[in-house]
């Protein structure tokens, strides 16, 4: 992985625009793991609130999730779209890109769209209704003793389903 940042680092440092597939699931809806593209561009400045940014945590990992809040002293809030836990304490410094773009189904999303503002808009302030809805489930399906199927399971491909 560090070979392929130190070249997104260098497209980026050149003024360039870099994209990719994230994979992973803690930014959807907007962000499907494996499917969507997004274009990312070097920082300019500080972050703005709802900015989605690609940054290394302090154990090496490489994340790509949401400004929620600014610390006291400066650093930012981060958390995915489709997580309740808050990552408190990133720093201007492990800050790598910024999001400028998305691609879902090869349309262009931009993130000065009014589109894209009323979506990161409901998003953000329906999290405690979402968060009530999936901790109300969770307790519901235990009380029951029901357990949820393993991700392989839920969307299982026939032999016959592939294209």
């Amino acid at each position: 992985m560090d070979d392929v940042i130190s070249v997104i680092m260098e497209k980026l440092d050149s003024g360039g625009t870099v994209t990719f597939t994230p994979n992973g699931t803690s930014m959807e809806p907007m962000l499907r793991d494996g499917k969507d593209v997004v274009v990312l561009k070097k920082k300019q400045g500080r972050l703005k609130l709802y900015d989605v940014a690609l940054y290394l945590r302090d154990n090496g990992q490489y994340v790509l999730h949401r400004v929620i809040d600014y610390c006291n002293d400066g650093s930012y809030v981060m958390c995915g779209d489709n997580q309740f836990a808050r990552e408190k304490g990133i720093r201007d410094d492990q800050i790598l890109a910024v999001m400028t773009a998305f691609y879902r189904k090869g349309k262009p999303y931009t993130t000065g769209s009014i589109r894209y503002r009323i979506y990161i808009t409901f998003w953000y302030h329906s999290r405690v209704f979402r968060h009530a809805y999936r901790s109300g489930k969770r307790r519901t399906m235990k009380l029951f003793g029901i357990t949820p199927k393993p991700k392989s399971e839920k969307k299982k491909k026939k032999k016959d389903d592939y294209y």
